[in-house]
């Protein structure tokens, strides 16, 4: 068992639990924070959107222990034309896929300093492309990968390093049926070279080997995990 706590956001579900579970399997300690408080490890309920629950939720979890590392998962999709974006939904979205993970990191800040922790952003590919009706999801994600670099930069003297892992098309519960359609599947059989959508688990045991490695010289970068979608022209 590793001594120290890793923090997994949006853990009760989808890449979220699958990290959280991978991350357990290698033998680290986990608190899984949710809006349902499900997860493995310890669950805790916070919404990440909440600063001051999220404020208590990072002193709750270091007075139990040390904190090593923090996983910036938990996220949202609204989708719809840029022409009717409600001002509403892109806040909404800014909110949880990119302010939560600036607010989470700077509350970690403190016990992963103490500690020479490691912080994954999970991002998206959706950072660097145009994608239609999504503009919202995109600005978010590419706040996330900025945020990143930002963070990596100014944290690295304290011997923290921070990463932002950017999956492409990554099958989940809550997609399952619609990449099961037989148009979505000719699409991406067409479209991503690798053949077809991710799994969660592949997701996780990049961000697990993140941890396990603990490459000192490693930060700041996003590392595409598309089956090379993004760069297939």
């Amino acid at each position: 068992m590793s001594e120290g706590q890793i923090v997994v956001t949006g853990a009760s579900k989808g890449i979220g639990l699958a990290i959280a579970d991978e991350l357990a399997r290698r033998g680290f300690q986990i608190v899984s924070l949710s809006r349902s408080g499900g997860g493995v490890g310890t669950p805790i309920i916070c919404d990440m959107t909440d600063e001051d629950a999220v404020r208590e939720a990072f002193r709750q979890i270091a007075s139990a222990g040390p904190v090593i590392g923090l996983v910036n998962n938990a996220g949202i999709h609204i989708g719809g034309s840029i022409s009717t974006l409600s001002t509403a939904d892109f806040n909404k979205t800014m909110a949880l896929n990119a302010t939560a993970v600036m607010v989470a990191a700077r509350e970690a800040y403190p016990f992963l300093k103490e500690h020479r922790g490691t912080i994954v952003n999970i991002g998206s590919f959706f950072d660097k492309l145009g994608v239609p009706d999504n503009l919202a999801y995109c600005a978010s994600k590419a706040a996330v990968a900025s945020m990143t670099r930002c963070m990596a930069v100014e944290w690295a003297r304290d011997g923290i390093k921070v990463m932002n892992v950017a999956p492409g098309y990554i099958e989940t519960d809550l997609n399952r049926d619609f990449l099961a359609r037989e148009k979505v599947l000719a699409w991406m059989k067409n479209r991503i070279p690798a053949g077809g959508a991710g799994k969660p688990e592949d997701v996780a045991r990049l961000v697990a080997a993140i941890f396990s490695e603990n490459i000192g010289f490693l930060t700041g970068e996003t590392i595409y995990i598309d089956g090379a979608q993004g760069m297939n022209h």
